[in-house]
């Protein structure tokens, strides 16, 4: 996978399961890691409180971390909400908080991050299988910001390919966190879905974004990776 020593790394909401898991790996590898929370504040690193809601803040955050790092390399947008439920339930302002964390804000930050980063910079996204396939009711507001995200990427691979940035989404699948424990009600019928016939673990997830920082992913650009257990196959 390679060193990342001397890179400088943002991960959006890195203080908990993926994000967290992310930012460990990174970190491992030799990066400089700032992350961003929004209530819970990391006890290691260069943690920075944004809510993701919020425009400014997440461009703050990206300009803080070039700042203190005097560089910046790798932003991985993480940062999301997880709203659910029957479209009776889900109204405008369900769909307007959606869609400012879960697109506006990796947009913004993709593109405060364009400004910093040289050739080599990397900018990846944590998407969701359900982008893919949703089997369940009550995604329709969620898959579509998920979604969005596949769309944004390539879009930002063909406008920063020429400045050597490349743009990546990754899409986990039923991945063992808080929100989404592999002992949890539903956890069966879920695990039952993948064709590993198991849930992730955030550290899983972690390798494929660490495998796209570096060396490995220096010729993926615009691409949409599923790391979801065989769940869209």
């Amino acid at each position: 996978m390679g060193s990342l020593a001397g890179k400088a790394a943002l991960v959006t909401g890195g203080s908990r399961g993926i994000g967290a898991a992310i930012a460990e790996k990174l970190t491992a590898l030799g990066a400089q890691v700032a992350v961003t929370y929004q209530n819970t504040k990391p006890d290691n690193g260069f943690a920075i409180q944004a809510d993701s809601a919020d425009p400014d803040a997440v461009v703050a955050a990206v300009d803080q971390t070039s700042v203190h790092f005097g560089r910046f390399d790798i932003l991985v947008n993480n940062a999301a909400v997880f709203q659910v439920g029957p479209l009776e339930e889900l109204g405008r302002e369900e769909f307007d908080h959606t869609m400012a964390v879960n697109v506006r804000a990796p947009f913004l930050a993709a593109r405060a991050a364009a400004r910093h980063m040289r050739d080599g910079g990397r900018i990846i996204s944590i998407g969701s299988n359900v982008a893919v396939y949703a089997p369940f009711p009550g995604f329709a507001l969620y898959s579509a910001s998920k979604t969005a995200l596949i769309g944004m990427t390539k879009g930002l691979a063909r406008e920063l390919g020429p400045l050597g940035i490349t743009a990546n989404v990754v899409n986990p699948g039923p991945t063992d966190t808080d929100l989404n424990p592999a002992d949890g009600p539903m956890a069966d019928t879920i695990r039952g879905l993948t064709a590993l016939g198991r849930y992730g673990q955030p550290a899983e997830i972690a390798e494929v974004v660490a495998a796209l920082a570096g060396d490995a992913g220096a010729y993926v650009t615009g691409a949409s990776i599923n790391v979801d257990g065989g769940f869209t196959v």
